[in-house]
């Protein structure tokens, strides 16, 4: 009897295992697609039937009650009154709230249909056949959707919604860079006439400064702030948890080593932590810093970033970044010791998740004083 290691293309069947493994992700994904695109149908018609006149609190409670206790009857699990309100928001916020007042009103027969039956149960349903609104396009699943819900800040649920859909983020993923107020660390790491691009395009990393975020938010690796620990556990701590820490890091990370070691006139050196970032197609070093930084650490990194440079890239590849990981810079030192052209960056990190709040409040004044010195300009 054949078995699959006496057959002489294991290649051929490999493959066809492949391409199965990845139609079936494909109709999986596919389904959460039409789902999704069905939820935004059915909050659609729920605010168009409370647009026809009937906006009365007790009379939309009433009507989902009725939908949901039919729905539930009728199809399982899934269809409570907590979810279709869910349902209803999701269309109000991704409409943008420009909903359309001519309603048709077979569009909400289905409603009328189902109050009018649990009424009169000798009243005949009403089966009318209708489109799924794909007026807008949708990438992610119902559960990302949800807690994209909850973020008021239109420019930064965009942001968001784009990284997510780009870098392929579980739901437990996007909750954490949420909470973590990812859009507001990058949006004060750079260039004020670069923030509102960031809604519109996401994290694009074109140069060096473009994978910068201040503070690196490290709370999953579980040190105390109150507690003392030394640069070898907090680099032994970020080894255990490697791949939240890329995630943190941003886009195009790959770990290449810790500790790395070259010699120069016989004498050796340790790089803390070595990557490769693909997008920008250079190395970027990594140095921990659990004191105060000093020029030293500066003049250091600047060493080991010449030495990358010098002798390890290829022709082909982009010069070396370093950055010095410390608890807290002094951006005066590192413009008096570096020169303006350096690669070299001073990241702060906090062993906490940073007050969102306070983020958006200095985000929101950021944005205000640029958009004043901007009309300032064109009217001179």
């Amino acid at each position: 009897m054949s078995t699959i290691k006496s057959l002489n293309n294991q290649t051929l069947i490999k493959n066809i295992e492949q391409l199965i493994l990845q139609a079936r992700k494909q109709v999986v994904s596919s389904v959460n697609t039409i789902m999704v695109y069905t939820y935004f149908s059915i909050g659609k018609m729920i605010v168009e039937n409370e647009q026809e006149g009937n906006k009365r609190a007790k009379y939309g409670e009433v009507t989902l009650k009725v939908l949901s206790q039919y729905l539930t009857d009728k199809f399982g699990k899934g269809w409570t009154v907590e979810n279709l309100t869910l349902m209803r928001k999701f269309f109000i916020v991704y409409s943008d709230n420009k909903i359309n007042n001519n309603i048709k009103k077979d569009l909400v027969n289905t409603v009328y249909q189902i109050e009018k039956q649990s009424k009169n149960t000798s009243s005949k349903f009403v089966n009318t056949v209708y489109e799924i609104d794909t007026s807008n396009r949708f990438t992610l699943s119902w559960s990302h959707y949800i807690i994209l819900m909850r973020i008021e800040n239109i420019a930064e649920r965009n942001f968001y919604e784009i990284e997510c859909a780009k870098q392929n983020w579980s739901v437990r993923q996007l909750s954490r860079q949420i909470n973590s107020s990812l859009y507001e660390r990058l949006a004060l790491s750079r260039r004020k006439d670069d923030v509102l691009k960031l809604s519109t395009t996401g994290q694009v990393i074109e140069k060096p400064s473009d994978i910068i975020k201040n503070p690196l938010t490290l709370e999953f690796l579980g040190l105390k702030t109150d507690s003392s620990y030394t640069e070898t556990k907090l680099e032994q701590a970020i080894i255990n948890k490697l791949q939240e820490f890329l995630l943190e890091l941003g886009k195009g990370f790959l770990f290449e080593a810790r500790q790395k070691r070259f010699t120069f006139n016989e004498q050796h050196f340790f790089v803390d932590l070595v990557f490769y970032n693909r997008l920008l197609q250079c190395y970027v070093l990594i140095d921990l810093k659990i004191d105060k930084l000093t020029h030293q650490d500066l003049g250091q990194m600047q060493m080991y970033v010449n030495y990358y440079d010098r002798y390890v890239i290829k022709e082909n590849e982009k010069p070396t970044i370093g950055i010095l990981l410390c608890k807290e810079k002094n951006d005066a030192l590192i413009k008096l010791t570096l020169p303006k052209d350096s690669n070299i960056y001073a990241q702060e990190y906090k062993l906490y998740l940073p007050d969102k709040k306070l983020l958006q409040a200095k985000l929101k004044e950021w944005i205000k004083d640029f958009e004043s010195e901007k009309d300032k300009e064109e009217k001179n």
